[in-house]
């Protein structure tokens, strides 16, 4: 984020560089110093992988609870928890959530 000094013809300039979350993928915007700008709400959770299925992690929460619609992503930790399940490893998955999108993110070996 850069900003630029007052010109003669309006207010103080932001110039904002931001990654997608999700995809990895460069934004850019410009707009008035004053002007207020929304953030996202973003949540990390860790859970116990108990399966995969026609290409869905079932995954189960701390409270126990289990749930089935999470598509294992297709880039590396995708292959890497496709490959460790298949391996009989106990394994976390971290989610990230933001803005109604859930994705697996991550992955670690549990601690049984």
């Amino acid at each position: 984020m850069s900003t630029s000094k007052t010109g003669k013809h309006g207010h103080a300039k932001v110039h904002m560089v931001g990654l997608d979350l999700f995809t990895g993928k460069k934004y850019e915007d410009i707009c008035p110093s004053t002007h207020n700008m929304s953030v996202p709400n973003v949540k990390r959770t860790d859970y116990q992988l108990v399966n995969i299925t026609d290409g869905y992690l079932s995954l189960m929460d701390d409270a126990g609870e289990v749930r089935d619609d999470l598509k294992v992503p297709e880039s590396d930790i995708g292959k890497e928890i496709v490959e460790k399940f298949e391996k009989d490893e106990g394994i976390m998955v971290t989610v990230m959530k933001a803005m109604e999108e859930e994705m697996a993110v991550g992955i670690k070996t549990s601690k049984d």
